[in-house]
């Protein structure tokens, strides 16, 4: 596709469904891949070591992919790109992986969607209390409250705000939304210095062979991956390199806000896919699920409205 082309609103809202698609449905997969490799819930280790065999995959693909597009090997050239690759591997892959592998294993696959939708607004906390890059503006304000109610609601338990809620499993995935930001953060700096997709796939590539070496060295095993087994460590490595390399290429050719609006489809992807291949539909599809999921949507709508306007 040419330039014209990417820029025009049907393609890239094609193109966008497309990329949250791909993450949401990385949610129940990565459960059904817990049982393919014999994860257990409990195996901290061997959850790293899966998460690192898939990010490993992930960045030889994406290295692989754009280095041939280019007809030369894409690296880091300086001692410079090398510190931002190890940087972002930090909190791109090592720390929000390690945290979103765990809290998913011990909670439910929509609950973990609705929660991880709200990167957005941590997103637009850590930009503005922390790197103070941008300014808190009340309407940003309001889409963050909207949001966090979203995320609240989906761990009500009948009249209990703790109900439902462990600090190993919905914790873990909502402190991983926080080395997300932080990656976001500095993904936006380093972009104006460096080929973004070479980062990604570097910094993928390294974070997941530490994260596989840490894993296996603390006593992480998985099992010999059948047909199903590869071809799922293989669909999920695929989701990471072409989902965010296809970003990429949007936010290459658009406006920031342009394309980051139609990431509200991201926690509703996660929930539907949840619902059809975890059986969950007692909790992705109830009226709280519901309530959530528009309050999440809505959110993300209020904190990209203002963007699209400045």
């Amino acid at each position: 596709m040419n330039e014209k082309t990417l820029t025009k609103t049907p393609v890239v809202a094609a193109l966008a469904f497309v990329c949250c698609a791909l993450w949401g449905s990385a949610f129940p997969c990565i459960k059904i891949g817990y049982r393919l490799f014999a994860v257990a819930s409990d195996d901290i280790a061997s959850q790293i070591l899966f998460a690192g065999c898939r990010f490993a995959l992930a960045g030889f693909m994406t290295v692989a992919a754009a280095s041939f597009g280019a007809k030369r090997l894409l690296r880091p050239t300086s001692k410079a790109e090398t510190l931002m690759v190890l940087k972002l591997c930090l909190f791109q892959t090592v720390l929000q992986y390690v945290f979103f592998y765990i809290g998913l294993a011990h909670a439910e696959g929509a609950k973990s969607a609705i929660i991880e939708g709200s990167n957005v607004f941590v997103s637009v906390l850590v930009a503005a209390l922390i790197f103070r890059i941008e300014k808190l503006t009340p309407r940003k304000l309001m889409g963050c409250l909207v949001g966090f109610a979203g995320v609240v609601v989906i761990n009500l338990t009948g009249s209990a705000l703790t109900g439902g809620v462990s600090f190993l499993g919905e914790g873990f995935v909502f402190i991983s939304t926080f080395a997300y930001a932080a990656s976001s953060v500095i993904m936006k700096g380093y972009s104006r210095r460096a080929d973004p997709v070479m980062l990604s796939g570097w910094q993928f590539l390294v974070g997941g062979l530490l994260m596989a070496a840490a894993g296996f060295a603390l006593g992480g095993r998985i099992a010999s991956p059948t047909p199903a087994g590869a071809s799922m460590l293989f669909y999920l490595a695929f989701v990471s390199a072409a989902a965010y390399s296809l970003w990429a290429v949007l936010l290459k050719y658009n406006p920031v806000s342009r394309v980051s609006v139609f990431g509200f489809m991201n926690p509703v992807c996660g929930v539907l896919l949840s619902a059809w291949l975890l059986d969950e539909k007692t909790s992705a599809l109830g009226l709280r699920s519901a309530v959530a999921l528009a309050l999440v949507c809505l959110g993300i709508y209020v904190v990209n409205g203002e963007k699209s306007a400045e």
